[in-house]
């Protein structure tokens, strides 16, 4: 489960688990020969790259395997990078709460850009220089010890299989019940083989390319949803005043006999990105907060999403696929969120429904309909032949995600558990143990399917929370590790472990005081009534901050030989030793020896002149991206 997947498919009504009115309507968008035969050449056709790159690949080493060879360059790292983040939760989340609530969830993805940019410029650096390959590794080199390696592998493990693995099955089966009507458990397990076998067989280059592929399809199918939604509402102004307007036909009745209710209206705030932070649900000292706390823990210390750029061929093309990334996160605006609120304003009676009992009858869930609205807009709007591509794209998200999460997850299994259990394993044992892990993780997955669907909306609740809770001790440890060389692992682990206590406790809480009906009575406790859950997670930040560095200062430091290269304070950089020298051979970004230029008389040579400008670029990139994103943001303020 993504970072992104917490702010907002949580935010958004459950969705159901019991679709049959909505499937009825959705049989008049039944497939065609044309949707069918385009479905089918494309799970044919990603297969076959992902073949092909593990044929190409260099999967007898680990770092071919686990690492691509770290050959990857800087498009389909970035391609990657966007494309294991969006999942099928996304386009049925983004859309539902854009449905409900208006723009400001794009926030959390257009926000999300700046996160990128600390994971290139702060985080990547440490983590290449200290040459590792799973997060647990570099709290391992670190801190030193076993405990806080061990700990964050079986909490990254538990965290994959119960929340991202389970929310993008679930998207996925609400998704595939709608739009094909065929029975769920064979589609999914037909979805979960195709992927496996190019991820076993290819390891993290067949995973990056697929991920290049599904990448240009989803956008491509993504745009055209969204072009179609702008013929139906016509210019932006048209389009604000057909949403405000998309009320359902239960509350019109009640507002016209004299009464208020504000159950199914939709809110002043819609259009606005920053809303107001005590009475908002969607608060923008929460979104400015909470995006730092657990946005910073998904994109920079999540495996799913830093293995990709560890891939890199070189720094360079890691920071320059991060940019690429984030300006790839620009588009979820449009794609996702917009297109939600089109099907708000084209079916305002089924999705933005607000009578419990309608909405029960409609969707199986009291709660509300909004995550109906990206396949009902699908299903019911798009033409043949063009809901095939669609679907491609969403089956696209559904791929991209599963294959991130097994080939991340087996990483961290095989290097970070089994070689602390097999110490003396070879490189081949390894490599074996990480396609079986694979394997389980699809049998796993299998097991899952028949329990999401019969869970529902519960769990989606719960799933949501948990990495809210959860995410902000975890990137303390990290945060801390690479900015306070003081740091030593007693601080970082009670810190972690106490910060942990207290998201679970919260979590509890959440998940034992349920969410009030539209026009019920809020009788929860004022701690979970009034603190949104966004404001919870610097909360737990500071905290487990506060007491990673009072342990630390109370015990003895780290020894300095566990700060080389871990620290940005600590960071060897032997170029630039060998520029204050004068003497020596020094490399260059892509490995190769040259002369240094401070022995020449003709001062920088044509090579250094080309690698200041390409720092030059990536910086200018970086700042371009920075201004678009806060541009965006202030224009909709």
């Amino acid at each position: 489960m993504t970072f992104n997947e917490i702010s907002t498919v949580g935010i958004a009504s459950e969705p159901s688990t019991t679709e049959q009115p909505l499937a009825e309507s959705a049989r008049k968008g039944d497939l065609g020969v044309s949707d069918i035969i385009i479905v089918v050449a494309y799970i044919v056709i990603t297969f076959a790259v992902g073949i092909w790159a593990s044929r190409r690949g260099e999967n007898n080493s680990l770092q071919g395997y686990f690492m691509a060879g770290r050959h990857a360059f800087w498009l389909p790292i970035g391609a990657s990078l966007f494309v294991s983040n969006i999942g099928t939760a996304h386009f049925i989340g983004l859309a539902g709460t854009g449905a409900a609530t208006g723009i400001a969830v794009a926030n959390f993805e257009w926000l999300a850009a700046y996160v990128l940019l600390e994971l290139g410029w702060l985080f990547l650096p440490i983590y290449l220089a200290s040459k590792v390959y799973t997060m647990p590794e570099y709290l391992h080199k670190r801190y030193g010890g076993s405990r806080l390696r061990v700990t964050l592998s079986i909490i990254s493990l538990a965290i994959y299989v119960l929340t991202k693995i389970a929310v993008d099955l679930y998207s996925g089966a609400l998704f595939i019940k709608l739009a094909f009507n065929v029975n769920v458990y064979l589609a999914i397990v037909t979805v979960l083989i195709v992927t496996a076998v190019y991820t076993m067989l290819g390891g993290l280059k067949a995973v990056i390319y697929t991920d290049t592929l599904q990448t240009f399809v989803m956008i491509a199918g993504g745009i055209m949803v969204t072009v179609i939604c702008y013929m139906k509402v016509g210019s932006w102004e048209n389009f604000v005043s057909l949403y405000m307007a998309s009320i359902p036909q239960s509350t019109v009745d009640i507002l016209v006999t004299g009464n208020n209710t504000t159950c199914g209206v939709p809110g002043a705030d819609s259009f606005h990105m920053l809303r107001d932070p005590a009475t908002s649900d969607l608060p923008w000292t929460g979104i400015m907060t909470g995006m730092f706390c657990f946005g910073s823990y998904y994109f920079c210390c999540d495996q799913v999403i830093v293995q990709r750029a560890l891939a890199a061929k070189n720094l360079q093309h890691a920071k320059i696929g991060c940019v690429f990334a984030g300006f790839l996160k620009i588009i979820p605006m449009y794609m996702m969120v917009m297109t939600g609120m089109t099907s708000r304003i084209l079916f305002p009676d089924e999705v933005a429904c607000a009578d419990p009992k309608e909405c029960k009858r409609i969707c199986g869930n009291e709660q509300g309909c909004w995550n109906i609205a990206y396949p009902k807009l699908l299903l019911e709007v798009l033409p043949t032949g063009l809901r095939g591509i669609v679907i491609a794209a969403m089956l696209s998200a559904l791929m991209s995600s599963l294959t991130s999460i097994f080939n991340s997850a087996s990483t961290i299994f095989t290097l970070d558990i089994w070689k602390r259990i097999r110490t003396n394993c070879s490189e081949r044992e390894m490599l074996i143990v990480g396609k079986l892990t694979v394997l389980v993780l699809v049998v796993i997955s299998i097991l899952w399917v028949p329990i999401v669907s019969s869970v529902g909306g519960q769990l989606w609740t719960y799933l949501n929370a948990v990495l809210s809770a959860l995410g902000s001790p975890i990137f303390v440890i990290y945060f801390l590790g690479i900015l306070f060389p003081r740091v030593n692992e007693k601080g970082a682990f009670w810190g972690l472990m106490i910060g942990l206590a207290v998201g679970a406790t919260r979590l509890g809480l959440d998940f034992f005081y349920k969410v009030p009906l539209c026009g019920e009575e809020d009788t929860r406790p004022a701690i979970i009534a009034k603190i949104n859950y966004l404001h919870v997670s610097p909360i737990v930040f500071f905290l487990s901050a506060a007491i990673a560095i009072v342990v630390s200062f109370l015990t003895d430091p780290p020894s300095p030989e566990l700060l080389i290269n871990t620290t940005w304070f600590t960071l060897h950089n032997d170029k630039e030793a060998a520029f204050t020298k004068g003497t020596g051979t020094i490399r260059d970004e892509e490995g190769r020896s040259q002369s240094n230029p401070l022995n020449q008389k003709t001062g920088t040579t044509a090579k250094f002149r080309k690698y200041d400008l390409r720092n030059c670029f990536l910086n200018a990139s970086a700042i371009m991206l920075s201004l678009t994103i806060a541009f965006l943001v202030g224009y909709h303020a």
